[in-house]
């Protein structure tokens, strides 16, 4: 079926699986707050299971999509393999979130509606951000996601820290967001169009105000840089992600870091393809210093959950690196590593809800001592998740790497190449840390026996994300065909429809 999605009666089909999703956000926010004063387990539970049917109609929609054929290029919203990719990924953080989360929603208390209502419509903003194709609308949708995740973090009332971590997250946020606004602004001055397209046009046909231009760009990929995490604008990320509450963490550590990475790819790789003598530089920085900072950082702390902070903030450096190659291979291997890395990395803080309990009083990697002997299988699906992170042979992670590191080369981008392995190997030494204290320290004496009880949610969730780390990491193929074929034509295509060559260089 062939829809022109620059007709605005086709864009409720462009935005199905979002509208679909925000009409079960309704009726979860309605049913918490009708049972508000009757809240128990098992209403909770429900909810839970709710948010969870409303992720896999919307994955089924998104899915249905694959039969629409877009005509045209200049909608708003794309429906294009980009698009459709990136849904998967934020979908299945999205479930994996809840999966992980619905004990821990029993166990604090909190209230399920909201904590469900609010996870569903920061979903439903990335799903906007990756799939839009003006600046305006990107806006829009990471407005829509920033104000729900802000909540989220905030959602323990019973928690200071949980208060705090939102405080910080909001101020810091909303200062990031301005310098994306103004970056807006002036992309607009400077080629008369917030369309990524248009602008595109505009500046493969030299009619772009350069100097307005490249103040735009440098203004947009701050903001970029601080919703992904990237050193210099990584002050929030330690803090929040120790003070939020665990599966909020675990959701924002895959779901928004994806949602950012990805709208930044487009926009860069599409918007300002021609320009890219003028930017690469500065995000060729960016990604070196964000994975040597990051991992070195990582290597000195003792919380388990700032390092996985460092961690996933080293790992925006490896798909920054992804952006600045500007090529298919890098942008197919970044989609392929973003899946890989939201099951790891979800994985991970699943385990560490487990173990850390009611509280959240064992959160030090010394409370991981004897661990994999008193619980082996969860020592054992851990340490796979850590493994994979690192990127040992055989896993998912690994794979992704390759293929990154595959696509920096091709952008002969050498030195990006080298630092991205040498730090990958430094980053062996925090991750097997973890695994060293299960399985070869000995239980302290002072320290209380680990009593963990795996819900079936939460069974569900790890078993998921270790097979499919396990899989991915020796049948990789489907996966990469699947992530190449959604990114066929977004490089250089705006140098094949003009024919021209650019007309701003570096200065």
């Amino acid at each position: 079926m062939e829809l022109d999605f620059s007709s605005q009666a086709h864009y409720l089909v462009a935005l199905l699986p979002e509208i679909v999703l925000s009409g079960w956000g309704i009726v979860i926010l309605l049913m918490g707050a009708g049972n508000r004063h009757s809240m128990n387990e098992r209403s909770a539970a429900d909810l839970g299971w709710l948010a969870l049917s409303g992720i896999l109609a919307a994955a089924f929609v998104n899915g249905w999509l694959y039969g629409v054929t877009e005509v045209g290029d200049h909608a708003m919203v794309a429906v294009d393999g980009l698009a459709l990719f990136s849904n998967w990924i934020i979908l299945a953080a999205a479930a994996l979130g809840i999966l992980i989360s619905m004990s821990y929603v029993e166990r604090q208390n909190l209230q399920a509606g909201e904590f469900y209502g609010l996870l569903i419509y920061s979903t439903v903003g990335l799903m906007v951000m990756t799939a839009a194709q003006d600046l305006i609308v990107i806006f829009l949708g990471l407005e829509i996601m920033s104000i729900a995740v802000y909540a989220l973090t905030a959602i323990n009332r019973h928690d200071r820290r949980s208060a705090e971590a939102g405080v910080k997250y909001f101020i810091l946020g909303a200062f990031s967001t301005g310098f994306f606004l103004y970056g807006i602004a002036l992309v607009y001055g400077a080629t008369g169009s917030t369309h990524v397209r248009e602008i595109a046009e505009s500046v493969w046909s030299g009619g772009a105000h350069d100097e307005l231009l490249l103040f735009g760009i440098a203004l947009m990929a701050v903001g970029f840089s601080f919703k992904v995490s990237a050193i210099p604008f990584h002050m929030w990320t330690p803090d929040v992600y120790e003070g939020a509450p665990t599966p909020v963490t675990a959701f924002m550590s895959a779901a928004v870091k994806a949602g950012a990475v990805l709208a930044f790819l487009r926009v860069f790789s599409v918007a300002f393809e021609g320009a890219y003598e003028s930017w690469w530089v500065i995000l060729w920085w960016l990604s070196a210093i964000t994975m040597v900072g990051a991992n070195l950082i990582a290597l000195v702390q003792v919380s388990i959950k700032r390092m996985l902070a460092y961690s996933g903030i080293a790992h925006a450096g490896y798909l920054i690196a992804a952006i600045v190659s500007a090529n298919d291979t890098a942008a197919a291997g970044l989609l392929f590593y973003l899946l890989v890395y939201t099951l790891m990395n979800v994985g991970a803080f699943g385990v560490v809800i487990l173990v850390s309990g009611q509280t959240e009083a064992r959160l030090k990697i010394e409370d991981y001592s004897g661990f994999g002997w008193k619980q082996p299988i969860l020592g054992l699906t851990l340490t796979v998740f850590l493994l994979s992170l690192a990127g040992f042979p055989g896993t998912g992670g690994f794979m992704g790497k390759i293929f990154l590191l595959q696509g920096t080369i091709e952008a002969d981008l050498v030195y990006l190449s080298v630092i991205l392995v040498l730090t990958t190997v430094a980053s062996y030494w925090y991750y097997l840390r973890v695994a060293w204290f299960m399985w070869m320290r000995e239980i302290p004496e002072t320290q209380t026996d680990i009593e963990v009880v795996v819900p079936i949610p939460m069974r569900l969730a790890l078993v998921a994300s270790v097979a499919l780390v396990l899989y991915l990491g020796v049948f990789p193929g489907v996966a990469i065909d699947l992530a190449q074929t959604s990114v066929d034509g977004l490089i250089d295509g705006s140098r094949s429809f003009l024919g021209v060559t650019p007309s701003l260089v570096s200065p």
